[in-house]
Order: C-alpha cells, then structure tokens, then sequence
C-alpha cells in the first residue's frame, strides 16, 4: 500500500492477536479498532463505516465450528452490503473459510499469519472496498441521471373522461409483462404513456430505453437493435451491445414502430418470439428479457389489410393496446395544460408568471390543434418568449387562418412559416401518417420532414 489511507476493524476474542495486528496495521492504515467480542457491531456499524473487517470464526471457549463466524459474517452484510470481510482462521479451518467465501466473505488469512501476506491481503480488500464504493456511487448516479431524464415525462396532465380511461388503462396494465401497444398521433404524448407503464411496473427500477424507428435507416437497424461484433462492417471497430441487450431487465419502447419496413419486421418478430438477439456479424444467440412497448401514429389496423405490415407481428406487439386521444376530444383539459406551460416557461425565461386573458384561452379552446399537446405546449413558449405583456391576448398566439378544401388551398394570410405547416399537415394526413411516403411527395429526406414537424410541434 503506497499511501496510508482507510479505517479497519478488528475483532477477535484473543488479545494478542488484536495487539500484533494493531500494530502491524497501522502502518499502514489510518485507524485501527479493535474488538474482543462481536455483539458490539450492530452498533458500531450503524455509527462507523469500516474499510475492511477482520473477522474471527470462532469466539466461545473451546469453539472449533465457526458458527459465530457465519453469523456475525450475516449480520455484517445485513447491515452494510458492501462490507469487505476478511476472516481470521487457524490452518485446520480452512475449508470451513473457503465455504464462508462462498457466501460473502472477501477473504481469509491464517493465525499465526505472515506479516507480508496479512498486508497483502488487506491491499487486495481495501482495492476491493473502493470498487464496490464507486460501483455504488455509480448506480446512484445511473439512477438521479434516470430520474432526471425523466422528470418531463412525470407531469401527464387530464381530467377529461378520455385521459380517465387512458390512465385507467396504464394502471391495469402497467404492473404485467403485457406488451403494450400505443396508438395517437404525433403530439399527443406516447411517449409519455410507454414511461407512465415502466414507473409504475416491476421493472422500474431498471433501464428504459427509446428507439425512434422511424429515423432508423434499413442498414443501421440490425445494429442499432441488435448489435454488431468488431469487423461486422467497415467501422465496427468493436463489439456493439444493441438496444435489446442495453434494454434486457427494463423495457424497450419503440416508437413508430409502423414505419418500419416489412423485411425489417420479419426480423423484429424473430427476436420478440425467441427472447434472443444475434449481433450482427455473429452466430451467437443471446437471451434478453424485455418488457415490449411500441408507438405508432399511422393506421397500423387498416396497414395489415394493406400489406403493409405483418398481423403476427402486431399480435406479438399488443397484447394490450392504448389510444391516445387528440386535443380536440379532450377540449375540457386545454385550461390546465395551459396553466402547466405557462409555470414552466415563465420559470424558464426568468418572467413573472402570465395568465391568458378569458377571450384568449376561448380561442385557444376552438382552435383545432393539428399538432395536440405538442403544438399547444410550443404555442405556450412562443407566446411567454415574445410577449411583454402580464395577460397575454389572442394576438400572441398565430394561429392558421388557412382553410383547406379538396385540392385546392386558400390563405387569409401569406406568412410562409404557417403555409408550410400546413402543406406538411395536408400532406401527412394525406398518407395516413406515413412519414416516408409524405416526405417523398414534399421532396424531402425523412429526416428533413422530422426536423420540420418538431419544429412546428407536429
């Protein structure tokens, strides 16, 4: 040990062992505390954290069996799980200590003990404290980064008979291994739903991971889903866990799952049957446990009549399935989710909190919203952005005078911004929410039209 650092406990009913390691030790250690009897460490553990605990096996007179041990070893790790315990055993009990490594004890060392082993040993276990100390800190971490990322997904806000029968949905199903299937439109909030169903499941504790399959290209799919190993294609530089391994113990949630080719499902469906992936590149099958959610926004019932997507592939994918309503149904909500934006931008932009004044939030509620929450929620910001005023008025929001007709389109206005909002609308309505075939016909790569629909809250 180069540098003297850490606490160490030493417990053992002889006196001269607890003399000679006092002093071999603290030569190295920082402190060094001693104990003859073991009934003293629920207490002491429950005030002090220890580096490392040097355990006898053996404490009543005449004792051989090393029950005391394996019992006090127990307790140690009932009340710190990450306790490194090392034992202390004469040469006959060596099997005896080999069985209580087997059950949680990180090592032993023998009486009489060799001075340079006894240090060796504990350089091993103080080594060993620090990793399972940073592993710790490290789930902590996981875990706050989790929450953190997830803390705009907690507020799924509604009281209107439609959200009722969503959330009533979510907590029947959300405690099963159901998978779930979500049907909305964009910005109605599926994703919102997919995270509602992982907190309040058994698997919450674990990962949720979120694959948009639509911004998926049929060459990344294998890999992005299933990994690949080192050489499987020119810059596979090394072995790649996919989605479904990363995700195995939590849930998987992917979304637009309807814009994902054929050829493409048939292999979806293989790894959903089989609970194994194959990385790309590899012939070796690995199991993964998966919780299943998907999302789409297109027709994915009338596709199935459309050969456009497989049957027993949505068979496989809802067991149970959730339709997200459009704001429109759920009109009776708007003044609440209203109020919801209008806290978290205020707060966001450093400006006093506004409120809408009854003739604007009376516009708010007829207006058809096109993009739902989403487009309501990107009104809200725009407006606390650009206005000054403490009660904002209709004329902060713009909203689409355009009316559209069979074919033919009129505006009241010609402000570029909304005619392409709404060519873009006309033209995903017009292929039933298909974003490939709508791209095609505005002219646009994929991604193109997806930078498009968040930026207009589409």
């Amino acid at each position: 040990m180069n540098k003297k650092t850490g606490k160490i406990l030493i417990i053992d009913d002889d006196e001269d062992i607890l003399q000679a390691a006092r002093l071999l030790l603290k030569q190295h250690v920082t402190h060094v505390h001693t104990e003859k009897t073991p009934e003293v460490l629920p207490s002491l553990l429950k005030n002090e954290a220890f580096d490392v605990i040097f355990l006898d096996m053996n404490f009543a007179k005449g004792a051989t069996s090393g029950k005391e041990g394996f019992y006090w070893l127990d307790k140690i790790h009932e009340i710190d799980p990450n306790a490194v315990v090392i034992l202390i055993t004469a040469f006959g009990d060596v099997d005896m200590a080999v069985q209580a490594i087997k059950e949680g004890a990180s090592n032993f060392v023998l009486k009489p003990w060799q001075n340079e082993r006894l240090i060796a040993t504990l350089t091993t276990a103080m080594n060993l404290r620090q990793t399972r100390t940073e592993a710790t800190k490290l789930r902590f971490k996981q875990k706050q980064l989790s929450a953190d990322l997830d803390q705009p997904f907690h507020d799924f806000i509604g009281k209107s008979p439609a959200m009722e029968a969503v959330f009533d949905a979510i907590q029947k199903v959300a405690k099963t291994e159901a998978n779930v299937l979500i049907l909305g439109e964009n910005g109605t909030g599926k994703e919102l739903v997919a995270r509602d169903l992982h907190r309040q499941s058994s698997r919450a504790e674990e990962v949720f991971i979120s694959v948009d399959m639509g911004a998926l290209s049929e060459t990344l799919f294998e890999s992005e889903l299933f990994g690949h190993v080192r050489g499987a294609f020119t810059d596979a530089k090394g072995d790649r866990a996919g989605r479904f391994e990363i995700a195995s113990g939590g849930t998987l949630f992917l979304d637009e799952i309807g814009n994902l080719p054929l050829t493409l499902q048939a292999k979806l469906l293989t790894v959903i049957e089989n609970r194994k992936v194959i990385r790309l590149g590899s012939n070796k099958p690995i199991e993964v446990d998966v919780r299943l959610i998907c999302a789409t926004n297109m027709p994915i019932h009338e596709m199935i009549n459309q050969n456009k997507f497989r049957q027993d592939l949505l068979y496989r994918i809802n067991t149970v399935e959730i339709r997200i309503p459009l704001l429109r149904e759920r009109i009776g909500d708007i003044p609440a989710l209203v109020e919801h934006f209008l806290k978290i931008y205020c707060k966001k932009y450093n400006k006093p909190l506004r409120r809408l004044s009854s003739a604007t939030l009376k516009r708010l509620e007829k207006y058809h919203w096109p993009g739902n929450v989403r487009e309501l929620q990107h009104a809200i910001e725009r407006a606390i952005i650009m206005s000054d005023s403490q009660v904002l008025q209709p004329t902060d929001f713009f909203f689409p005078t355009q009316e559209v007709k069979g074919d033919s389109m009129s505006f009241d206005d010609y402000n570029l911004e909304e005619i392409e909002k709404l060519v873009i609308h006309r033209a995903i309505s017009k292929h039933g929410g298909n974003i490939t075939h709508a791209a095609e016909e505005l002219g646009l790569s994929r991604a193109s039209l997806y930078r498009r629909l968040e930026k207009y809250g589409l």
